[in-house]
C-alpha cells in the first residue's frame, strides 16, 4: 500500500489527513500553550498565528456582476436583458454599485466598515477551466506555471505553526485540501464532527504486519498521530456550545463547526469553508439568489459567533473562487465561465469600503470578458505580510503589493 492509496482510503471514509509530518496528539491544556506569546506574534519576527484566517471558497465560479452590481451602468442592462438587476433589487453601496439584495445580512457589517469589497480580482492570461483555474488560485501560481503545492502549505513549511496547535488548517465542507495540499502543512478535513469522531476512533495502530513492514508502520504511525489530533478536535467541537443561532444547511453547519473549533481553543491557524453550486450556466437568477443568501447569512453568523467568543478582531475572512462569469448572459438564462470578479474581505480589523475598480464593461476582451484590476495574489500577500507578519515574496513567487485592507 503506497501513501496515495492510504490517504485515498481515509478520504473515502470521510476522514482526510495530509502529510507525513503530523505531530503527536495535543494534550490537555493545549489552549494555554497555543495562546503563548509566540503564537500571537508578540515576539518580534514570529508569525501571528494567534490571528485566524478564514477562506471561503465559492465553488463553481460566482457571477460577480450580479453580486456587486453596477446597476447604474447602461451597458450592464444591455448585456443582460433577463438577468440584470434593477436599482430597487440591490442594496446600494455607492451611486453606481450595489449588493444583490440576497446579501442583506452583510449590510450591518458594511455599515460598521468591517466589510471590504475588492472589485475586479483576477490574474493575467486567465484559464477558464474549473480544474486548472482552481489549481492556479490554490497554488498561487501564474497561468503558465504548474505547481502541486498549495500556497498555505508553502507558508506553513516556511513559517511553521506552533506544534501545540491541534492543526495548521481545517477544511470544512469539502474533501480536497486545496491550498493546504503539500508537504508543509498539518491539515484535516472535517466534514461532520460526529462522523469524524466515530472514524477517528476506528483508526488504530498496526499490529504484527505493521511491525514487519517499516513503511507501513510509518504510515500507520502518521494515521495514529493525526487521528488522535482529529479525535481531540472532534471532541472539542461536540463539546462547544454557543448562543449564536446558525443558519441551516451545509454551509450554515460548516460555519457553526468553524465557530465551535475556535471555541475549543484547540489552536488552528486557518479554516477553509466551501459553498458549492456557483456554476450557474442556466436559470441563474433563482439559483444564485439562494446561494448568496446562504453566503450572507453564513458570514453574518460567523461574525456573530466569533464576536461572542471575543475573537472577531483576530479574524480575517477572504472569499475566493476559480473565476467570475462572462458579462453577457447566455441563451439558457445563465452565464458562462468568465474572468475577473469581486471578492469580500471581512473582520474586526478590516478597513471596510470599496477597493479595486468597477467592472470595465467598455473594455471587454475579444471573448467578451472583463479585464482584471487586482491580482488575486495581492489578497494572499495582504494575509501573509499584514495579517500574519510573514514575508510573502518567496511564498508567492514574486512581489505582490498587499492591499490597504486592514485598519
Amino acid at each position: 500500500m503506497d501513501r496515495r492509496t492510504f490517504l485515498f482510503g481515509l478520504g473515502a471514509a470521510g476522514l482526510t489527513v495530509l502529510n507525513a509530518t503530523a505531530h503527536a496528539a495535543p494534550q490537555a491544556g493545549i489552549a494555554k500553550r497555543a495562546a503563548n506569546a509566540g503564537a500571537l506574534g508578540l515576539v518580534p519576527g514570529t508569525p501571528r498565528y494567534g490571528r485566524l484566517l478564514v477562506l471561503v471558497e465559492l465553488k463553481g465560479g460566482n457571477d460577480g456582476l450580479n453580486t456587486v452590481v453596477p446597476y447604474a451602468d447602461p451597458r450592464y442592462a444591455a448585456l443582460r436583458p433577463r438577468l440584470a438587476l434593477k436599482r430597487e433589487q440591490v442594496l446600494p453601496l455607492s451611486e453606481s454599485i450595489g449588493l444583490h439584495n440576497a446579501l442583506e445580512a452583510l449590510l450591518p457589517l458594511w455599515q460598521a466598515r468591517q466589510l471590504a469589497v475588492v472589485q475586479g480580482v483576477g490574474y493575467p492570461d486567465p484559464d477558464l477551466s474549473h480544474f486548472r483555474s482552481i489549481d492556479i488560485w490554490e497554488t498561487a501560481s501564474s497561468a503558465h506555471e504548474t505547481r502541486s503545492d498549495g500556497w498555505l502549505a508553502r507558508t506553513f513549511a516556511t513559517a511553521p505553526v506552533p506544534a501545540a496547535f491541534a492543526a495548521d488548517g481545517v477544511v470544512l465542507g469539502a474533501a480536497d485540501m486545496g491550498p493546504f495540499e503539500g508537504p508543509g502543512s498539518r491539515a484535516i478535513a472535517l466534514a461532520n464532527a460526529d462522523q469524524f469522531l466515530r472514524q477517528a476512533r476506528l483508526a488504530q495502530p498496526g499490529g504484527e504486519a505493521a511491525r514487519a513492514n517499516p513503511a507501513l508502520a510509518h504510515l500507520l504511525k502518521v494515521e495514529q498521530d493525526v487521528s488522535a489530533a482529529a479525535s481531540h478536535l472532534a471532541g472539542a467541537v461536540t463539546a462547544s456550545r454557543l448562543a449564536t443561532v446558525f443558519p441551516g444547511g451545509p454551509f450554515g453547519q460548516a460555519v457553526k463547526t468553524a465557530c465551535q473549533l475556535v471555541a475549543s481553543n484547540a489552536g488552528v491557524a486557518c479554516l477553509r469553508l466551501t459553498l458549492n453550486g456557483f456554476d450557474t450556466h442556466q436559470n441563474q437568477l433563482g439559483a444564485q439568489a439562494g446561494l448568496l443568501k446562504q453566503l450572507g447569512e453564513g458570514l453574518a453568523a460567523l461574525q456573530a459567533g466569533l464576536s461572542e467568543l471575543n475573537h472577531w478582531n483576530d479574524t480575517l475572512v477572504l472569499t475566493y473562487a476559480e473565476f467570475g462569469r462572462r458579462p453577457k448572459e447566455n441563451q439558457s438564462g445563465g452565464t458562462d465561465h468568465g474572468t475577473a470578479a469581486p471578492h469580500f474581505v471581512l473582520g474586526g480589523r478590516v478597513a471596510g469600503g470599496l477597493y479595486g475598480a468597477a467592472p470595465a464593461l467598455d473594455r471587454l476582451d475579444g471573448n467578451g470578458n472583463l479585464p482584471f484590476a487586482v491580482d488575486f495574489r495581492q489578497l494572499y500577500a495582504t494575509a501573509l505580510d499584514n495579517w500574519w507578519g510573514i514575508p510573502s515574496r518567496d511564498i508567492l513567487g514574486g512581489r505582490f503589493a498587499p492591499l490597504p485592507l486592514l485598519a
